[in-house]
């Protein structure tokens, strides 16, 4: 684990941003209806008219406004609340790194808000906007790709935030994780050294999971700088076992050389081993395979699946204890970066 400041950063210090200022009132006068209409869409906004709605709602976006729901009083509760927003509440990989930052901040007496986006940048946003309205002690967001709306609103506000689970491009301020595109790197390396020499990448929603696509990426680059042929095979589905079944029958079809296989995570990769047992195809002396996330089943596959595992606890124990630096009163560099690395375990399935 390592921990720099970003060098070459000119973003200001977190003190010196400007809280927003834009109200109500400039949101009714902005869509066109009274301020008490605004009111109550915000609160219930199915009681609203359809037309009313849609231009108070396209009022909020384009002047970014965040409603103050702490000026009732709640703001003493509400300034112990830490929102994080995952993906996706039933993927293990996020659920361990919550956990783990659930138990470090409920030692200080800080709150959890859970949120989940389903890969949706829109939903993120409104995630974001929500999360604000409450005046939270800290903002955790999963990955740095986010939208133009959801980076505004949070350049405008003075509020810690912190990026999970990946490293390598522009960031907000913190940033915990790894290097995706570096876990593909060395899924390939590893698949060559045990003397494969048609790859394929099995990967499933990479069209909206940034990371696992990060993950095909370096896999490709490792593959093609070793001159070793590589193909790539997708399902638009989230992963799951059955995606990775499909995928590898139709990766044989296809492909019938291919003698090393990577998949995006451990879901996949388990199809994977369960449609070679099907086929008759055997593992590994025909099809060597490797996953990433070390799930809970992965050690007691057959084989034992090899795979890849990200440091999801530490992830969330560094982002707690960069949370209750802040509430502390210790403002950290700007662009604070920590690397949790990542770790190959080789076992029977390669």
């Amino acid at each position: 684990m390592s921990e720099e400041k970003k060098p070459g950063s000119e973003r200001p210090a977190r003190q010196r941003r400007k809280m927003q200022s834009i109200t109500m009132m400039d949101v009714a006068e902005y869509a066109k209806v009274s301020p008490s209409t605004v009111s109550l869409y915000l609160r219930r906004p199915e009681a609203v008219s359809a037309g009313a709605g849609s231009a108070i709602a396209h009022a909020i976006d384009k002047l970014n406004y965040v409603p103050n729901l702490v000026a009732g009083g709640l703001a003493a509760a509400s300034s112990r609340a830490v929102s994080i927003i995952v993906p996706s509440v039933r993927n293990a990989f996020f659920a361990e790194t919550v956990a783990a930052m659930q138990t470090a901040l409920r030692k200080e007496r800080l709150q959890v808000i859970l949120g989940h986006t389903e890969y949706d940048e829109r939903e993120e946003e409104d995630l974001v906007r929500t999360a604000l309205s409450w005046a939270p002690a800290a903002i955790v967001l999963t990955g740095l790709s986010h939208s133009e709306t959801t980076r505004r609103m949070l350049s405008k506000v003075k509020v810690p935030v912190i990026e999970i689970w990946e490293l390598g491009g522009p960031q907000i301020d913190a940033a915990i994780g790894f290097h995706h595109d570096q876990v593909g790197a060395a899924a390939a390396r590893h698949l060559i050294q045990q003397g494969r020499r048609h790859l394929a990448y099995l990967g499933a929603r990479m069209h909206e999971d940034r990371r696992a696509r990060l993950r095909c990426d370096g896999f490709v680059a490792a593959a093609s700088e070793a001159g070793v042929e590589v193909n790539v095979v997708q399902h638009p589905a989230p992963s799951s076992a059955e995606a990775g079944a499909m995928l590898l029958s139709e990766t044989m079809q296809d492909f019938p050389q291919t003698d090393g296989i990577a998949c995006s995570n451990d879901h996949v990769a388990l199809g994977v081993l369960f449609e070679c047992e099907r086929l008759k195809i055997a593992v590994p002396d025909r099809l060597a395979t490797i996953g990433f996330g070390d799930l809970s089943f992965s050690a007691a596959c057959n084989p034992p699946l090899s795979t890849i595992r990200p440091s999801g606890d530490l992830i969330g124990k560094e982002a707690a204890r960069l949370i209750v630096e802040h509430m502390a009163g210790k403002e950290p560099d700007s662009q604070t970066t920590i690397d949790t690395r990542f770790t190959l375990l080789h076992r029977r399935s390669s």
